[in-house]
């Protein structure tokens, strides 16, 4: 009962848009916001509107929008001091316009999420309008994408995403509070590239990033301490990874990944020898290193009073800069190559070491497990435990299930067409799923470090 208990809790069934309002509305009071806010019935009214969007089309393509909720009359009550170039801003339309599904499906077509959104508010009657547009949004996806390392805050009360029939995410800044999947709410999803059993095996695959840069430290900067490093390093290899997830899901193909020791029970179509991403990762973090270690150097001497920087000082600067720039743009190269390779049907194969050693394989191990055990936390202690049929899920998935009950060592994930990705591996005597993965750099802690 346990079990169960802890399951629903996390991922409720059954769920409806109203289910969605009540979080939010909840969500909003806790805040404590000093301007007023929305009723329940609005925030119904609401999400309705967007669940039944989310089932519409437009010149044959499936609605994909971002809206925020947002004063017309006060669309800033907060600004900070120092307000960046790129930070968003609000264009009004001449005249409001009422908000239903049909005007929100052709403004869709104006409002790529990836660059901007719709900006929704109610009147004293509790009807809900849009309003205007806002600009600038590439930076925050960039920032979630782990694309950039900084984002400024973004508009509004909350945002709302819909991303596919049925599907609306609900982010307070860069805070998602939950998501309606058709009829599934899931409030939590599991960061297991950064806690847990997953987590331990991907950052002993970085031994290879690890002891490149021992070595490289050791040599070319003696004076800085290794583990003052290690964090970055696991960071870089972790943020990599997920990275090469969101590209896969963006294809909305579906496709699977194996980290795996060898060949064995595997039948690969299209073998390949592609190290590039591992090689461009060493790199950049050289490249990150030897930056940090001039510009340390440069304020240093400028705290000491120096007037002054030697030529050479300022080229190892300026020179570390655009290496690092430039593995970094090659490290998305590769991520983008090696993700369009999950669009051919097969898994693609990896190594410990992220080298690609193959794509289209076949899974061909054939024993299952009686029982695999779903996870309802990253760390799957056995209290999270869920035992479920591995035979009521797909092919891909029973697929990756077997062999991985079969090689205890391997790491497998499946992202299917939807989105959802699922990883598997088998700890002690138990093959053990978790679902609803942390991709994106979503944060909780508005203390972290961005632009303001």
């Amino acid at each position: 009962m346990v079990n169960v208990n802890i399951k629903k809790d996390i991922n409720l069934e059954n769920s409806r848009p109203h289910d969605l309002a009540v979080l939010v509305y909840d969500k909003l009071r806790l805040t404590k916001q000093k301007f007023p806010l929305p009723e329940l019935q609005v925030l119904d009214d609401f999400f309705d509107c967007l669940f039944f969007l989310s089932m519409c089309k437009e010149e044959s393509d499936l609605i994909r929008v971002t809206v925020t909720f947002i004063d017309p009359s006060n669309p800033d009550p907060a600004p900070p001091k120092h307000i960046v170039p790129e930070r968003w801003s609000c264009i009004a339309f001449e005249q409001p316009i009422a908000m239903n599904t049909k005007a929100l499906a052709k403004l869709s077509k104006a409002a790529d999420p990836a660059s901007s959104s719709l900006a929704v508010y109610y009147d004293e009657t509790g009807s809900l309008f849009i309003w205007g547009m806002i600009d600038q949004a590439m930076h925050y996806q960039n920032f979630l994408n782990y694309e950039s390392d900084t984002g400024s805050e973004q508009p509004g009360l909350f945002q709302v995403s819909v991303s596919d029939i049925g599907t609306l995410h609900v982010l307070f800044d860069y805070e998602l509070l939950a998501t309606l999947k058709q009829n599934v709410l899931v409030k939590r999803y599991l960061d297991v590239l950064t806690i847990g059993p997953i987590s331990k095996i991907l950052r002993k695959n970085a031994e290879f990033l690890k002891v490149n840069l021992r070595n490289y430290i050791e040599t070319a900067h003696p004076n800085e301490q290794y583990g003052d490093w290690e964090d970055f390093l696991d960071g870089l290899w972790i943020q990599t990874f997920s990275r090469l997830l969101l590209k896969i899901q963006n294809y909305q193909h579906g496709g699977a990944i194996l980290i795996a020791d060898d060949s064995i029970d595997l039948d690969v179509k299209y073998r390949i020898h592609y190290e590039r991403l591992t090689l461009s990762m060493v790199a950049h973090a050289k490249a990150a290193i030897d930056n940090f270690v001039s510009e340390s150097t440069i304020e240093g001497g400028i705290h000491a009073g120096k007037r002054s920087i030697s030529k050479a000082l300022y080229l190892r600067e300026s020179g570390s800069f655009y290496d690092k720039q430039g593995t970094g743009d090659e490290i998305k190269g590769a991520i983008n190559f090696i993700a369009s390779q999950t669009c051919v049907d097969g898994v693609v194969l990896f190594n410990r070491n992220m080298v690609t050693n193959g794509f289209g394989a076949v899974l061909r191990s054939k024993k299952m497990p009686r029982k695999i055990y779903v996870s309802s936390t990253a760390t799957a202690t056995s209290k999270s435990l869920a035992a479920h049929d591995p035979r009521h899920y797909g092919t891909r998935h029973r697929s990756m299930i077997a062999y991985c009950w079969n090689h205890p060592t391997s790491l497998g994930l499946v992202i299917s067409q939807d989105g959802d990705i699922r990883a598997f591996s088998k700890i002690e005597d138990k093959l053990i799923m978790w679902e609803n993965i942390k991709t994106q750099q979503y944060l909780t802690d508005r203390s972290q470090n961005r632009k303001k």
